[in-house]
């Protein structure tokens, strides 16, 4: 008994005991139930989405037959597929850019100087809370012929201006982007804070005193400084453009006619109207490898870029 106390493992398990409960590590088996649910809910039910894809499931019958790449070659053969695909491409990249743009300027200016910048803060960040689909309600009434928009350019002489925003093909979609942007610039804006925040303001003040414009500091300090929170910011909205659906369907639900389908408004009036599931599937698939695809070449240009900075 003596010999076996005094064995290395047995003293090490009694300082581990003896150790507070925050400091010990977790066995690994107390992570099995989650990890064994995030597969369950995740990896396998993509795994069951992919094979309904090659099937003509039509989400009632119990059987799906295999079709093999028929749902596919008809995505691609359609014509409003195809234009809700370019949609959801126009659509991403306008946001992202704009987005970010309006989000790092908004953090730029609340980041010290303004003094109500906390309010300031919580009034441009408080559309990121709210439920898209009651701002879409909002800005369908704010974009109506009749509406404030059209009464406001009508008021201040810009008559010319007014349009059926929701009504005219050639600017339904921006108009959709527009509130888009409107309602996540504030979620830009934090990411962006935060990392102002983390830079020591003892550099910017450096630079200043050694006769760095504001402009110079900007371009060759903090935004180098903010290449990690662009790259989360700018990964982030690229998913949330892709995914893009309560705000399309009530502004615009797709229209007029196609104008603003996009691939998310496609699945669900294919899966849950025309009870096609299996082709339903299939763009669930193409975005689901569209969003990978992107997003994975994006984090490694990106972190490229860091690296550089």
């Amino acid at each position: 008994m003596t010999e076996y106390a005094g064995r290395p493992a047995d003293a090490a398990r009694r300082r581990w005991r003896r150790r507070p409960a925050a400091r010990r590590g977790v066995p690994l088996r107390w992570a099995i139930p989650g990890l064994a649910l995030a597969v369950a809910l995740h990896f396998v039910a993509v795994g069951a989405g992919a094979w309904y894809a090659f099937t003509d499931w039509n989400g009632i019958s119990a059987t799906a037959h295999w079709v093999g790449l028929r749902n596919f070659r008809d995505l691609f053969g359609s014509a409003i597929a195809r234009s809700a695909l370019w949609h959801t491409l126009e659509l991403t990249a306008a946001y992202v850019v704009v987005v970010n743009v309006i989000g790092l300027g908004l953090a730029l200016a609340l980041n010290r100087t303004v003094r109500s910048r906390n309010l300031l803060r919580a009034l441009f960040f408080a559309p990121v809370i709210l439920s898209p689909l009651a701002t879409a309600y909002i800005w369908r009434f704010i974009f109506d012929y009749t509406g404030p928009l059209n009464g406001v350019l009508h008021a201040v002489g810009l008559g010319s201006w007014q349009r059926p925003w929701l009504g005219d093909p050639g600017i339904a979609l921006w108009a959709v982007a527009a509130v888009f942007v409107w309602q996540n610039a504030g979620l830009a804006m934090s990411f962006y804070l935060a990392g102002l925040q983390s830079i020591p303001e003892e550099l910017d003040e450096a630079a200043a005193i050694d006769g760095s414009s504001a402009f110079l500091r900007l371009r060759a300090l903090t935004i180098p400084l903010l290449a990690p929170a662009m790259t989360i910011s700018v990964a982030y909205a690229t998913i949330q453009g892709f995914r893009i659906f309560d705000t399309v369907i009530g502004l615009t639900n797709g229209g007029p006619g196609s104008a603003t389908e996009t691939l998310t408004t496609q699945l669900f009036t294919q899966g849950f109207a025309a009870n096609r599931f299996g082709y339903a599937a299939a763009f669930a698939l193409v975005l689901v490898v569209l969003i990978a695809t992107v997003s994975i070449a994006q984090l490694m240009l990106l972190r490229a870029r860091e690296a550089r900075l």
